[in-house]
């Protein structure tokens, strides 16, 4: 096992639904009435934007792989640039899309104003599969996330870990997570909303639950991590099942981008040569960390591993 302090690991971000964010807080936020907001944040997002940023604030040598077109590619680039993590960005005819965070100070809700990705052409997509193979190669760990555009082949995950030579996490669900099980991905880590769309029924019961990963296991995924917002998650593995504990947060800032932090902090954990449970663990004081900030990914590296320290496993 290599020490958290040792050089850096390459690990590589791919997905094809990137966004520009732009957050709105609000002392108090009226729907149907005229709302000034109290403080305005853009940034680079959605699920590969935001795994890229997040493994770059733990210390990783990070590259996001996707598409992009219009003013937020540029826009991208140039925060990237600042952050110092790679961008390989696809150029596409369609501009990239925009959504919206409104954070209601007075209740602590969070609205999402989402924009679907636009679709891409099959050029488009064949550019982005030959960049994902190239920034791919000598890394030590890949994560694929993401919804993907109207369009796109259900199999675009199973043909990039097809190219994928190192451990990889797939945070997806319904048929594009199912296509990809077959090429043993380590983990992967659809939430509970997600979990029973793939499978097609509600999974309102622990056991059922159980019964889903355990489907997903026996088509390929080495371990399952469930996740259910604030509550513990669940992780099945070829050790078993463990329930996961989250630390107790004093105060939620906005919970947007948590589940990428998660999978990101996974991967840099599994790239330092971490166990699967540890890993787990990792991203969960990452997602904890997450809660608290305005900007989704990131991180700080000690308080994360303070909240690391809080994070408890038990066999479930």
């Amino acid at each position: 096992m290599t020490s958290p302090h040792s050089q850096p690991s390459s690990v590589v971000a791919a997905g094809l639904s990137p966004a520009w964010q732009t957050i709105m807080r609000f002392a108090s936020l009226e729907p149907g009435e005229v709302n000034r907001a109290s403080d305005v944040q853009r940034c680079a997002s959605g699920k590969v934007l935001n795994v890229a940023v997040a493994l770059g604030a733990l210390g990783a040598i990070s590259r996001a792989v996707t598409v992009m077109g219009g003013a937020a590619a540029g826009w991208t680039a140039a925060e990237f640039r600042g952050l110092g993590i790679g961008l390989v960005a696809v150029p596409t005819i369609a501009n990239t899309r925009c959504c919206t965070t409104l954070l209601d100070d007075a209740t602590g809700r969070t609205t999402e104003l989402v924009e679907n990705a636009p679709p891409i052409t099959s050029e488009e997509l064949a550019r982005f599969v030959a960049a994902y193979e190239g920034a791919v190669a000598g890394t030590a760990a890949v994560v694929l996330s993401g919804s993907l555009p109207a369009g796109t082949p259900v199999t675009i995950y199973r043909d990039l870990l097809e190219r994928t030579s190192c451990p990889a996490i797939v945070d997806a669900r319904g048929p594009e997570l199912l296509a990809a099980l077959p090429c043993r991905p380590l983990l992967v880590k659809p939430n509970r909303e997600e979990l029973a769309w793939t499978v097609g029924r509600p999974l309102e019961r622990e056991a059922d639950l159980r019964i889903a990963m355990e489907e997903l296991r026996a088509q390929g995924a080495e371990w399952v991590l469930i996740t259910d917002g604030a509550m513990p998650a669940l992780a099945l593995g070829p050790t078993g099942c463990f329930r996961i504990v989250p630390p107790r947060l004093a105060r939620v800032v906005n919970p947007i981008g948590c589940g990428d932090c998660l999978a990101a902090g996974f991967a840099e954990a599994v790239s330092r040569g971490l166990g699967p449970l540890d890993a787990i663990r990792f991203g969960m004081g990452c997602a904890a960390f997450n809660c608290g900030t305005l900007l989704a990914g990131r991180l700080e590296r000690p308080a994360v591993e303070t909240l690391v320290s809080d994070v408890r496993i038990e066999p479930a």
